[in-house]
């Protein structure tokens, strides 16, 4: 008998995933989707807008491509997902909805969506990713159905990622998120019996607030539908407005409602249900108490600023101090004004503050508060340790002795957040972009900011002149900074696909 080929030791241990538990849940995601068109479509046919047909093609098309997935998947769920079967579905997922929503907008007659499909992507991603970055020039004139739609992937996004921080990040242990593994689980238990329960909690509150949110604009003078707009993109953190002048368009009531719950979508949302269900102590939580001394000290030191160079009033400093701080921290992106002509140091604070972001559980993104917490107590165990070599300190956050792995992965996530910065700021330069336009587009994607720094992508300014080639970069950094980083990474690392 002849002897068998041997068999490359790679192959051997080449064990991909099943796939088909993924597969149908992103079918009933897609269907879910198909769904979310119709708004837009109405909209667009009350306005006698053509775009009415590109969102109803995308809807069936969508629609018969996630039922498809749904039926050619069909499996029962009952065991749950595998790790590898988790970390392939967030960012496949993600991707999806992103390359599905991106349709009706590449369908559309509008101009600058119409035939380019880098545009209607890049909007997509931005939008979904709660980034805010757009390409669009003219939004007041835009028809309703795309400033809608565009509304609604934010709004979705926005529920999207607390969902994924809250029940797939801490599994995975991406980046210390481990720490909110134990945490989440003890606090649901105490707050609701099941898992599901609590996840309807959360979502009933993020209708909530956002109801709020829009009538109080409503009431602050927006037309209904710039209060809906900007009440589905606000606490999802989002930035997308109905105009291009962002919430600089309208009074200084609606922009202190603005900043008000650009907080609400920066603080973590589990917070609320505890909240709800009569614990007092739930502002306590060491990010939140992180995150609003930042904020004040920032907004105070900047206000004074402003009123000593003799730019604003009182009120309007102070108005303009928190809007802008608080929109930059929470990753919303909203503007008033261009801060970038305040002056350098007001250039540097918000460069700084770009890569900061909000709490974990929040639809804010960003590097998060808890990461910073955790770097600062190695920074002061680390010193203790050099005063006195022969002391003992326990790196304590929250009240809670620090595990070792999650040190470790807090570390590797800051080395690798910065490498891939670097990365991205470098490809962007090698496309003849200048280097504050390069440095502030890589980390508003990668911390899904929204707007940049500089005369092209600034405040001011939008994506819109940016070559083709670079707004894919900043697509894939989108998706990279809001799925935190590893999520996405791990699956380019041949070890992931063996046994």
């Amino acid at each position: 008998m002849p002897r068998p080929l041997p068999v490359n030791p790679v192959f051997r241990t080449w064990s991909p995933p099943k796939l088909r538990p993924v597969l149908y849940l992103i079918g009933g995601m897609l269907v879910a989707l198909s769904t979310a068109m119709l708004p837009p479509m109405i909209a667009d046919l009350i306005a006698r807008n053509p775009d009415w047909l590109a969102f109803f093609v995308s809807s069936g098309l969508t629609f018969v491509c996630g039922a498809g997935l749904l039926y050619g998947a069909r499996c029962r769920l009952s065991g749950g997902l595998t790790l590898r079967q988790s970390f392939v579905l967030t960012p496949l997922a993600w991707s999806t909805i992103a390359l599905f929503g991106a349709m009706p907008l590449y369908f559309s007659d509008y101009a600058q969506l119409k035939d380019s499909f880098t545009n209607a992507f890049f909007e997509s991603m931005s939008g979904l990713t709660t980034t805010g970055s757009t390409v669009i020039v003219g939004l007041d004139a835009a028809p309703p159905g795309i400033l809608l739609w565009r509304a609604l992937l934010q709004w979705m996004g926005g529920i999207g990622i607390v969902a994924t921080a809250i029940a797939i990040l801490p599994a995975l242990g991406v980046g210390g998120m481990q720490l909110f593994r134990t945490e989440s689980s003890d606090r649901s238990e105490k707050v609701m019996p099941r898992v599901r329960e609590i996840a309807t909690a959360i979502g009933l509150v993020y209708v909530g607030l956002t109801v709020t949110c829009g009538f109080l604009y409503w009431l602050a003078g927006m037309t209904p539908f710039e209060a809906l707009v900007h009440g589905l993109t606000t606490l999802s953190t989002g930035g997308y407005s109905t105009s291009d002048s962002s919430m600089g368009k309208f009074g200084p009531a609606a922009q202190w409602i603005c900043t008000v719950f650009m907080l609400c979508g920066g603080i973590p949302f589990v917070l609320y249900v505890r909240m709800l269900q009569g614990e007092r102590d739930s502002l306590r939580d060491s990010q939140v108490r992180s995150l609003l001394a930042l904020l004040g000290i920032v907004i105070f030191g900047l206000a004074i600023w402003l009123i000593a160079n003799g730019r604003y009033g009182i009120e309007e400093a102070f108005r303009q101090a928190a809007f802008n701080v608080v929109s930059v921290v929470t990753t919303t992106g909203f503007a008033t004004t261009d801060y970038s002509l305040w002056g350098n140091v007001a250039v540097g604070i918000f460069f700084g503050l770009t890569f900061v972001g909000g709490c974990t559980g929040s639809t804010a993104g960003g590097i998060k508060i808890f990461r910073f917490e955790v770097m600062a107590t190695l920074l002061r165990s680390h010193v203790r340790h050099l005063i006195y070599p022969r002391g003992v300190f326990q790196r304590v956050y929250a009240g809670r002795v620090l595990p070792d792995d999650v040190v470790a992965s807090v570390v590797v996530f800051f080395a690798f957040f910065f490498i891939c910065y670097s990365a991205v700021t470098i490809m962007l330069m090698a496309l003849d972009l200048d280097f504050l336009t390069s440095a502030s587009a890589a980390v508003t994607a990668l911390a899904n900011v929204g707007p940049g720094l500089g005369p092209i992508i600034g405040p001011a300014g939008n994506f819109a002149t940016v070559p083709d080639s670079a707004k894919w970069i900043l697509s894939f950094a989108m998706l990279l900074g809001r799925l935190e980083l590893f999520t996405v990474l791990i699956l380019f690392f041949p070890h992931f696909w063996r046994g």
